[in-house]
């Protein structure tokens, strides 16, 4: 049978939620028993081949899998270097990525007993995508946003509400995916008992980073067979945009035994790492160290007296101030290295994507496109470059349309 949860490492993390030095759970006591019960049945559930099972028929006859491989022939020409292929996560249903996890997690609630889900989101996708699952499987669903998020991201909260989902507007702080997550949790404490928090990244409290990379893996598992038989290697290099993290170490997971495949993860450079505007958490050491955020020890944006520093992206989605532990873990192992694009380089790439592949991109995937278009050029043409395409553009286009005017 075949499985869509990819479990090697095992010594990573370890029994504690730990990644190294990073990870682990850093949550009020009243939380800890319902980490204690989450863990207790996701451990369960994956020694249940029926739980596998109905996940696979739903990845294969509701979300659409497997995502193609695209070969970006003209893209290809145009740099004039490695190969590139997509990886297209943006034909998924919903959208994006965010399925995967959403509905391998709804799972799990309905097999707890929990009736109502909770979630939070930035650019929208993964709310779509848990009212997209609570809708299929009977859940309540209710999803914490930013009201920042909420204006640039009208046709995402109109697509979750009609599904049936309560969207929850949030006021507080920069009114983004950060401040969600506050009130997320605030639900979550309050009513911890009949309440399933369906975490949409790779970061949180353990075993969540685990979890989410688990449930997407998958996008990882499919790629590394689909490049060996469109290439017949493995690829040099596996590019992915990095916010939370979870499409990156999706599609990392499945390589991070191969030492010849580099790992690249591309951050929200927003207007610049010596400007305040930004999101790369790794870039800039003078704002960004080691720190506790939403339950998890990992990288966090913060200013002198540690509080955390406000950060900016044009994309809603990679404007986090911190980035999942296990992301922290591969880049002190020096297996994965993460650079950033500007908000400037991400349009024109958006643009070069639109133009040359007749593809649309999520402007967090166009993050990677940047790096891939920076990067190609440099490599053999003989070389492979795999991108993760975590999402399509179509709720970007309100964004893009207001920076380039009407087409």
């Amino acid at each position: 049978m075949e499985r869509y949860i990819r479990k090697t490492t095992p010594n990573v993390p370890n029994a504690r939620g730990y990644y190294g030095e990073f990870g682990g759970r850093f949550v009020p006591e009243t939380i800890m028993p319902a980490l204690d019960e989450l863990t207790a049945a996701y451990d369960e559930a994956l020694q249940d081949p029926a739980f596998h099972a109905e996940l696979a028929h739903l990845q294969a006859t509701y979300v659409g899998r497997p995502t193609p491989l695209t070969y970006a022939k003209r893209l290809t020409e145009l740099l004039g270097g490695a190969r590139i292929y997509l990886k297209r996560e943006d034909l998924a249903h919903t959208g994006a990525h965010k399925i995967n996890n959403a509905l391998g997690q709804a799972l799990l609630a309905k097999r707890m007993g929990k009736r109502r889900v909770i979630a939070e989101t930035g650019a929208g996708q993964h709310g779509v995508a848990s009212a997209t699952a609570a809708a299929l499987l009977g859940l309540d669903c209710h999803v914490y946003m930013g009201s920042v998020d909420m204006a640039r991201q009208k046709p995402n909260v109109f697509r979750m509400r009609l599904m049936g989902a309560e969207v929850l507007p949030v006021e507080s702080g920069s009114k983004t995916l950060k401040d969600a997550i506050n009130e997320a949790m605030r639900d979550w404490v309050t009513n911890v008992r009949t309440t399933f928090y369906l975490l949409g990244s790779a970061l949180g409290p353990h075993p969540y980073p685990m979890m989410v990379r688990d449930f997407q893996s998958v996008i990882g598992m499919e790629a590394r067979q689909q490049i060996l038989a469109a290439t017949g290697q493995l690829p040099d290099v596996c590019v992915a945009c990095v916010g939370g993290g979870s499409n990156a170490i999706g599609l990392f997971h499945a390589f991070r035994d191969d030492e010849s495949v580099e790992l690249v993860g591309v951050e929200a450079g927003g207007y610049g790492i010596n400007t305040d505007k930004h999101a790369a958490r790794f870039a800039n050491p003078d704002v960004s160290r080691v720190g506790i955020l939403h339950g998890t020890r990992s990288f966090v944006m913060q200013d002198e007296d540690g509080q955390v520093r406000e950060t900016h992206s044009i994309s809603a989605g990679l404007d986090y101030p911190s980035v999942g532990p296990e992301h922290a873990y591969l880049r002190s192992l020096e297996r994965a290295h993460y650079t950033f694009a500007t908000d400037e380089e991400t349009m024109r790439a958006f643009q070069t994507l639109s133009q040359y592949e007749g593809i649309i991109p999520a402007l967090e995937s166009a993050h990677a496109i940047a790096e891939v278009i920076k990067r190609a050029p440099t490599m053999p043409k003989d070389s492979v470059l795999l991108v993760n395409l975590s999402g399509r553009g179509d709720k970007d286009l309100d964004t893009v349309i207001g920076l380039l005017g009407s087409a």
